[in-house]
């Protein structure tokens, strides 16, 4: 089953819990804190595999959730952090923040890796915060939470050539001829409903790789047909095969073809026109082609460059394969990648950082004040509010981030509620 889009969720490993613990050894003078920290949060990392064709593994399973990091322990001992959740993904996979669009990276090469969602990082025991003043201080912090978000997995085959053209052209015919690969070949309509890879090697031992796309209609870069589900996949491509059916063999006008094809792809993304491409005219072998082929070229004009072929007889094959390498070969410097322009997503390494907001204040139905932000929430998370000192440091913090002011200047007054996170507490002056 080919599956190239998939919605899935992501959770972070949250970090270890530091914790409270005081050093207490017979014979032994010195004494004080000792709570170890606690472990780093499993990141989630996305890895490509080249073995992979398709997101068949993200069909059935749809939340990942990486491990917890270990909780400190006495005798300044650390908790073990957790190992990372490596996600395995075929080259051409794009990674979409599902909330907001946003590209958070573009998996082309083999074993590249992106941290998607990171791990918490454990928290601090209590012999972190001894100081002059307080030197034996009787709290410590949880564990950051790990980052949790819905993302989209969008695949883009990783193709040198795409075979377009309206169903029932020839294009799985082809693919079948040149390559190994062995599509699905039938006298009807949308026989071909998965993109098929095949590798070619001309006789001169030049390789390429060809991907047959399922047949486009009118209207497919606005949804209409199979091929909506598809046109993403020409954008990989390097050069656009277009294949046309002069033997008429449907009714369809070849001129009408090439024109509502051309129209669909620039559309979908207007890239694609300039993209090369060869025009073939396909199964020349039939009766009244060479007559159709002169009329298409009246109406297309000289400068198109076109091959005749037919594929049931192998005319032009090696003609059409050797053109195809010698483009190939012209623009292998070029880059005809359609994201990393408009995206900014580096290839190599890209590592998601969540952005900090700052907090807001609104007002429940009940009159409490919710305060809410990522810092906040984040701060609120790691108190552990069953010790008092905490809770004391917790309010010293909320002062620090301006809070406090904030709240007095919404006309919160002694006693009223303040809540975050569905913890409540009494505002006090």
């Amino acid at each position: 089953m080919f599956v190239d889009q998939v919605k899935i969720n992501l959770k972070a490993g949250d970090g270890g819990n530091g914790i409270v613990a005081y050093r207490r050894e017979k014979y032994v003078p010195l004494g004080g804190p000792s709570g170890g920290d606690g472990g780093k949060g499993a990141s989630v990392v996305f890895e490509v595999d080249e073995g992979l064709r398709t997101l068949l593994d993200f069909r059935f399973q749809r939340m990942f959730k990486a491990e917890k990091g270990e909780n400190g322990q006495s005798s300044n001992m650390h908790g073990r952090g957790a190992k990372d959740l490596i996600l395995k993904v075929p080259p051409g996979t794009i990674i979409k923040n599902a909330e907001n669009g946003e590209v958070i990276a573009d998996l082309v090469m083999h074993e590249q890796q992106a941290v998607v969602a990171k791990g918490g990082r454990g928290g601090r025991g209590n012999s972190r915060f001894a100081s002059a003043s307080n030197p034996a201080p009787e709290f410590s912090e949880n564990g950051e939470p790990g980052e949790e978000l819905d993302v989209i997995l969008e695949l883009k085959l990783m193709a040198d050539v795409g075979l377009v053209g309206f169903p029932s052209v020839g294009k799985s015919t082809l693919l079948s001829i040149v390559s190994k690969a062995k599509p699905k070949i039938g006298a009807y309509h949308f026989t071909t409903i998965k993109p098929n890879l095949g590798v070619v090697q001309t006789k001169d031992n030049r390789s390429f790789v060809m991907a047959d796309l399922p047949g486009l209609i009118e209207g497919a870069s606005e949804g209409v047909g199979l091929g909506h589900q598809f046109l993403r996949h020409v954008e990989r491509t390097r050069v656009i095969i277009h294949m046309i059916d002069m033997g008429r063999t449907d009714g369809r006008d070849p001129y009408e073809d090439y024109v509502t094809i051309n129209k669909e792809l620039k559309n979908y993304n207007e890239k694609l026109a300039k993209r090369p491409q060869i025009v073939v005219a396909n199964k020349m072998d039939m009766l009244g082609a060479e007559d159709n082929l002169e009329l298409f070229k009246e109406e297309v004009g000289e400068e198109l460059e076109i091959i005749e072929l037919s594929a049931a007889t192998y005319q032009n094959i090696d003609q059409l394969l050797y053109r195809v390498a010698d483009i190939l070969d012209e623009t292998a410097d070029m880059d005809f990648d359609a994201d990393e322009e408009e995206t900014g997503v580096h290839r190599v390494l890209y590592k998601h950082e969540k952005s900090v907001d700052h907090f807001e204040i609104t007002r429940d139905d009940d009159g409490a004040y919710v305060v809410s932000g990522n810092s906040i929430e984040r701060t609120f998370k790691m108190t552990d509010f069953n010790r008092d000192a905490a809770v004391r440091r917790f309010a010293r913090q909320m002062r620090s981030m301006g809070i406090d002011d904030a709240l007095r200047a919404r006309g919160a007054k002694n006693g009223d509620i303040v809540r975050i996170l569905g913890g409540e507490f009494e505002f006090v002056e």
